[in-house]
């Protein structure tokens, strides 16, 4: 039997040990997320200098993935690892190929729960990059029929499954609120947790600004972020494409910096 880890924060120094922890997560750890400092009761696993894991919720885990994003310089872009039952759902895919080979194996190896499924949230390299490593894998990728089309104008891996408005995929319903960020951008729903994942769709709180605008529809992201706030108004942690997760002020402030 695999020893549980504590409830505190426990983070796992593996760049000089090997790619995850070998601990299984605590399972039972209660849903204690500071959203003002980023600090959980989970633990933290470092696959890689550019690949980090932590929980946020039970069930839920946030990926953070790191790549060089031309004038922007350094970027690292969130995920998510959603448990349903004995696999998960993984939204968004890292920026490339080995991001996703990354993701997939600690899933596998370390959560003891393989990706049966994966989301990418709009046509971007940081939602779609890793696709090849999960089509390598036979692992479907869900993501609108837009974000199919733009992924292929833009040379970007192009996800194999698609739909129009909403779909649901076990535990998680994926929502299509209207153009922001980019015209594709969809948001991810886990209600037994609370979690809204608003990818790029969402700022974080510490944007001064709204970001890389190449794609963006700038006109219609306020009332699309009306839309998902009234789908969603039981959302408790909200999660920004960038940065440290929230609550429900990030759509505001995301509102705001549209002003």
């Amino acid at each position: 039997m695999p020893l549980r880890l504590p409830r505190s924060l426990v983070f796992c120094a593996l760049l000089s040990l090997g790619p995850a922890c070998t601990s299984t997560p605590d399972r039972a750890a209660p849903p204690t997320v500071d959203l003002a400092s980023g600090s959980t009761g989970f633990p933290v696993y470092q696959l890689a200098e550019d690949v980090t894991v932590r929980g946020i919720a039970p069930g839920v885990w946030l990926h953070q993935t790191t790549a060089d994003a031309g004038r922007f310089g350094r970027v690292s872009a969130n995920g998510l690892f959603i448990e349903d039952g004995e696999e998960t759902i993984l939204v968004d895919t890292g920026w490339n190929a080995t991001h996703g080979a990354l993701l997939l194996t600690w899933a596998r190896e370390t959560l003891h729960r393989p990706v049966r499924v994966a989301v990418s949230t709009h046509f971007h390299e940081d939602r779609t990059g890793g696709i090849p490593a999960l089509a390598a894998q036979g692992i479907p990728v869900h993501a609108l029929e837009l974000t199919a089309k733009l992924s292929a104008e833009h040379a970007f891996p192009v996800p194999g499954q698609t739909f129009t408005d909403s779909l649901t995929l076990g535990p998680v319903a994926l929502f299509f609120p209207g153009a922001g960020h980019a015209r594709d951008n969809v948001v991810v729903w886990h209600e037994k947790s609370g979690v809204l994942f608003g990818g790029c769709f969402v700022k974080d709180a510490e944007a001064k600004d709204l970001g890389n605008l190449s794609d963006a529809d700038v006109a219609a992201w306020p009332a699309s972020l009306d839309r998902a706030r009234q789908r969603y108004p039981e959302a408790r942690v909200v999660i920004p494409g960038h940065g440290e997760p929230g609550g429900p002020e990030l759509l505001t402030h995301t509102r705001a910096l549209l002003h």
